[in-house]
């Protein structure tokens, strides 16, 4: 019985994974590629492990298989918000089908920095004196 459920795992955790490669080939901007890449992809290595641990069924690499999924569900998304922001700030241009950027009021692309919404100022604010005493 086992064996049938990581047989299914397994399989389902290559299908994300194709899911994964055929989005990076045909999916039309940065963005959306990484999209593809870091959801189908993380979730087929995560099933793939899941098929690994049950297999063995070992503390030793259950213990590892768990391991490598809460690592790869906490630096993947971090990765790929990472790679897109640069990918952003850099000038990629996004697909043409792209009905809203968000991002674009809040950008200044001269100093390449985020306001939080509140009145810009494009002049440094001056440092808050300390008290002597």
């Amino acid at each position: 019985m086992i064996e049938w459920l990581v047989i299914g795992l397994i399989l389902a955790g290559t299908t994300f994974m194709l899911v994964a490669a055929i989005g990076v080939v045909r999916l039309p901007d940065l963005l959306t590629r990484m999209h593809a890449t870091t959801k189908a992809a993380t979730l087929g290595v995560s099933l793939i492990m899941l098929a690994v641990a049950l297999h063995f069924g070992e503390v030793a690499v259950v213990a590892r298989a768990l391991g490598v999924v809460l690592f790869l569900m906490m630096t993947a998304p971090v990765a790929a918000h990472v790679i897109g922001r640069a990918g952003y700030f850099v000038g990629t241009r996004l697909w043409s089908g792209t009905v809203k950027d968000e991002l674009r009021p809040h950008y200044h692309p001269l100093t390449h920095r985020l306001d939080s919404g509140l009145e810009r100022s494009d002049e440094p604010s001056a440092p808050v004196p300390r008290d002597p005493s």
